[in-house]
């Protein structure tokens, strides 16, 4: 395989997962799943969440993608590496930069930043399953449309 296909399908597969993280956060999260992300909209003691359950489960996804790349179809191992680049990214914005999770306190700069926080507060601002807005991790629509988007859902 060439670096040039190796690339673009590290690339490819980070796009896409944050598609596939939208649609998971929206319809599962919010969803079936709201037993383990409910955790992430109330106020938890400690370090972890049982919301932290979808990024173990999603590691044992890419870690199954690792291993039968590594032995059967090669591509697979570099869609797991863009999974984990994802994974890398939404630890360190999501909860490092917007929830500071960190032992530390870390400023948000720049306008993408910025709009990328508020984004989450505004996901935020509801704490149930229904009337979210903003189910994007390192994407997020305009701070504006959102405010009216939530306020439409609020009178519904």
């Amino acid at each position: 395989m060439s670096i040039l296909s190796a690339v673009a399908i590290v690339l490819g597969s980070v796009v896409m997962m944050e598609v596939l993280a939208w649609a998971i956060h929206k319809y599962v999260m919010h969803g079936p799943g709201w037993g383990w992300h409910e955790s992430h909209h109330r106020e938890t003691d400690g370090p972890f969440e049982k919301n932290d359950l979808y990024a173990v489960w999603f590691s044992v996804i890419a870690a199954g993608l690792f291993i039968a790349g590594s032995l059967w179809w090669q591509p697979l191992w570099f869609v797991a590496l863009g999974l984990t680049i994802y994974g890398l990214l939404y630890a360190f914005v999501h909860d490092g930069l917007v929830h500071q999770r960190w032992p530390f306190f870390v400023h948000t700069r720049g306008r993408y930043m910025k709009r990328l926080v508020q984004a989450h507060r505004l996901h935020h601002a509801v704490n149930t399953r229904e009337g979210a807005v903003s189910f994007g991790f390192l994407w997020a629509d305009d701070v504006r449309k959102l405010k009216a988007q939530l306020k439409a859902n609020a009178s519904k």
